[in-house]
């Protein structure tokens, strides 16, 4: 006698409990093969968004360097190359720089492979009083930036001032109410003011601009320059010494000085704005973890006790099943089914209600 003949028109004659039965397993089913789906594609979305969110991190920090590297800009030049023999004291004290040295060391150094300085700016200032205006001025003379050979161009922190020009600071402008397009005299001769400075608080507001090349004409310095001034680049450790090092080994008789507070300000703002990114990364990461982490706990609560459950209430609807159908099970062994072929009936009606039932559960949670 065939068994699974039993087993389906016991399927038939108890479709509700069966349906019940089903329902039990797909639900547990549908909740450990929806909690898996879903941590997989949680962590296909969370590497996602982590490696979309990295980029963005990257590119504001990148944009947020760069903003902040224009902007400490503004701060000037920060290192200043002088002649080995001139006195630090009388320069900080006077302002002014008594020894020279050959204009093309500055040729010299932006033809070398120099990696710790960029924009070098080769100067010649000397205080003294403009003659034909009775007033005491710093006269800077400069020829404009001159690039490194092995770098792309940087656009200078400086322009050029054209021969037969003047710029002047706040102060000058001020006491002799000079204005741009005025032309005026200095040392004999003319020249045409293109530019006042606003006001700047330093030493700028008493400083007069001119071309390099005729403020050495002027002072009878053909040849030769005060000082390179020049912008460090931005590295780690260290800075001035690297720097020391490296210029001294291209210009022998040369020193290097670092003007602290500008220098300071622009490496503490590079150094913020890589900070900045690095944390907003993190704190990301961290987030999506601890989302994460949330699911998982919640995921590993809700199967087990969904499974023991669903086990449970299965176990619990055959159990009254039997009991419920002495009878029908005395009048089968009575027509000669065995025991075990009447446990058979039974347990597999089981497995087909829970093989439906499982199949609906994964259909139901993917």
């Amino acid at each position: 006698m065939n068994i699974w003949h039993f087993v389906i028109r016991e399927l038939r004659h108890r479709k509700l409990n069966a349906l019940l039965a089903a329902a039990a397993v797909g639900v547990a089913t549908a909740c450990l093969s929806g909690a898996l789906v879903l941590l997989k594609a949680d962590a296909r979305a969370t590497e996602a968004a982590l490696a979309e969110k990295q980029q963005a991190v990257q590119d504001a920090g990148d944009a947020l360097e760069d903003a902040m590297r224009k902007i400490t800009k503004g701060l000037g030049f920060n290192v200043v190359i002088l002649p080995e023999d001139q006195d630090l004291q009388e320069m900080h004290l006077t302002g002014t720089i008594s020894k020279s040295m050959p204009e093309n060391y500055v040729d010299r150094l932006a033809n070398s492979n120099i990696v710790t300085v960029n924009h070098l700016l080769p100067t010649v200032t000397k205080k003294l009083t403009w003659p034909e205006k009775d007033l005491s001025i710093v006269l800077y003379g400069t020829r404009g930036e001159v690039p490194l050979a092995h770098r792309d161009p940087k656009k200078p922190l400086l322009d050029a001032v054209p021969k037969g020009s003047m710029i002047i600071g706040f102060q000058i402008g001020e006491k002799l109410q000079l204005k741009g397009g005025e032309k005026v005299e200095l040392m004999g001769r003319p020249f045409e003011i293109i530019k006042v400075h606003g006001e700047r608080g330093t030493v700028d507001d008493s400083t007069v601009w001119i071309n390099l090349r005729e403020a050495q004409e002027m002072l009878g310095m053909e040849n030769l320059i005060h000082a390179i001034q020049a912008l460090e680049c931005h590295c780690a450790g260290d800075r001035i010494t690297q720097i020391r090092q490296e210029i001294t080994s291209i210009l022998p008789g040369t020193q290097a000085i670092e003007r602290g507070a500008s220098a300071l300000a622009r490496a503490e703002a590079r150094d913020q704005a890589k900070v900045t990114a690095e944390e907003s990364l993190e704190r990301e990461s961290q987030s999506r973890a601890q989302r994460r982490a949330q699911r998982e706990g919640f995921a590993a609560l809700l199967v087990p006790l969904t499974t023991v459950g669903s086990a449970l209430l299965m176990g619990l609807m055959t159990l009254t099943n039997v009991r419920q159908r002495r009878q029908e099970i005395a009048i089968l062994g009575a027509i000669g089914l065995r025991s075990r072929q009447i446990l058979g009936v039974f347990l597999g009606k089981a497995l087909l209600t829970g093989c439906l039932g499982g199949v609906l559960g994964l259909a139901i949670g993917a």
